[in-house]
């Protein structure tokens, strides 16, 4: 017992009064919004010469000023600042500041989310955002889905239950064929793998000038592979591609499926949400034929890194590839409207992620959602005006969404070598930054326009940068 009493005063130590918790909180919001403030003054990359160094963990407590100290030294101002306005580099979304304070109500009432009996109220909030997101694609009201960590296990899920709603067998894994561009994220090659899927047979169709997916040939590949007695199993269209921002043609391809009975599969992770634009819904017209759809509220939804979901039509496939229950649940009593977050995903413990989803659409409503992602659109429309008017520079094809692509050709020499040393003058500036793909052997430096942040100020700052240093290039 006096072991007991012992152990109790020092884990109280765990559980602050009311007055040491009112002070952390007030230094971290303190600490959080100086960061906010001074944002659009600080760089958008940070090399450090030296790396950080992260201190091991001691037995005993240290100070908060001292901690957040460290965390502004060695975490914040290294690396790509990726809640900075100037990032352009690759395809963030800035992390809006109400979605912090909903991962802290989240994190403080500790909602385990997974099941409807534990949490009734966060179970329903994540099935409505999921309704709202079917909405927006245009599926049916009874087709299900899940708030994930992000594309990579939404693909995953996909994959996982199109293995399973198509009903194939370990002993044929070699002999299925997915159906996909060159310009696919590679999470979906990931997913195939993790799946156990990794023999199957992987048809790269050709793109077009605008590196869209080439069908032409598609029904005619998919009858051969199956006169060759192979299984066509899984088709990939991408809605923003992630080098590009492309829309392949979604609607065509979803015929093709339907006819052929082979699973579609949209990847919306970087353009589902452009979909609030009734334009953008007219150009992915048809992806309400999908059968699953990747979307990433973490990208063109602009909230927190760690925020993906997956949207399935067929919710019997889906729960064939992830329900499972145990003896120690036995007391739960499951909802007849509501779908458990823990069966339809690889999750049991399910972080009550719906709230920082919900508290900024509740609060800011959806108009502002679209015109931030109207403005990143003719964003990239304007810096690709801009790039052609400006001698010595090629720009790629126009933008479906808010990526371009451009280079600089030099009067002499390689190309692409010139642009290597573009980018990485671009990046060691540091102001703002932007990142580097070669599509088709060809070096192209990418402008992805998705951080809420990024107004046409810092497209301006982005030009002006791009010709000092091919200024400096070329004097050198």
């Amino acid at each position: 017992m006096n072991r007991i009493e012992t152990l109790e005063q020092v884990a109280r130590q765990l559980e602050p009064d009311e007055q040491i918790q009112k002070s952390l909180a007030e230094k971290v919001l303190s600490h959080a919004n100086d960061f906010l403030t001074h944002l659009d003054d600080e760089k958008a990359f940070f090399q450090n010469p030296e790396p950080s160094s992260i201190d091991q963990l001691s037995d005993g407590p240290e100070g908060i000023d001292d901690i957040l100290q460290f965390l502004r030294s060695n975490v914040e101002l290294d690396g790509i600042n990726a809640a900075s306005g100037g990032h352009m580099g690759y395809v963030p979304g800035g992390g809006l500041y109400p979605s912090a304070l909903g991962d802290f109500l989240a994190a403080v009432s500790n909602k385990y989310a997974g099941i409807y009996f534990p949490a009734p109220g966060a179970a329903r909030m994540e099935n409505m955002l999921i309704r709202w997101m079917n909405e927006l694609m245009g599926f049916p009201s009874d087709a299900a889905g899940n708030l994930t960590s992000g594309g990579s296990i939404s693909n995953l899920i996909a994959v996982v239950t199109a293995r399973e709603a198509m009903d194939v067998k370990a002993k044929d894994f070699h002999r299925l064929v997915v159906y996909l561009s060159d310009q696919t994220h590679h999470s979906l090659q990931k997913a195939l793998r993790i799946a156990g899927l990794g023999e199957a047979q992987l048809r790269y169709l050709p793109v077009d000038n605008h590196f869209r997916l080439d069908i032409s040939s598609l029904d005619e590949l998919i009858e051969n592979d199956r006169k060759k007695g192979l299984l066509p199993f899984f088709i990939n269209a991408s809605l923003g591609t992630t080098n590009t921002g492309t829309i392949d043609p979604i609607k065509e391809m979803a015929t093709i499926a339907q006819h052929q009975k082979v699973w579609f599969h949209v990847d919306a992770a970087y353009g589902g949400f452009f979909r609030l634009l009734p334009e953008v819904q007219k150009k992915t017209s048809g992806i309400e034929l999908a059968d699953s759809i990747t979307l990433d509220p973490h990208k063109s939804l602009f909230l927190p890194f760690g925020t993906g979901a997956v949207l399935i039509k067929n919710l019997t496939a889906l729960y064939k590839a992830h329900r499972y229950t145990a003896d120690y649940l036995q007391d739960l009593v499951d909802s007849d409207s509501e779908i458990n977050a823990a069966d339809v995903s690889p999750e049991l413990t399910k972080h009550f992620r719906a709230l920082r989803m919900w508290l900024p659409l509740k609060l800011f409503g959806i108009k502002p959602f679209r015109a931030a992602v109207e403005e990143k659109m003719l964003l990239a429309q304007y810096c690709r005006q801009q790039l052609m008017q400006i001698d010595g520079f090629e720009v790629g094809p126009e933008p479906d969404l808010s990526i371009t692509v451009f280079r600089y050709v030099p009067p002499a020499g390689d190309a692409n070598a010139y642009n290597e040393k573009l980018i990485k003058a671009i990046q060691d500036d540091g102001r703002i930054f932007l990142s580097s793909t070669t599509i088709h052997e060809k070096f192209w430096i990418r402008v992805a326009i998705v951080v809420f942040r990024t107004h046409k100020s810092k497209v301006d700052l982005l030009l002006e940068i791009v010709q000092e240093k091919v200024k400096e290039l070329n004097k050198g």
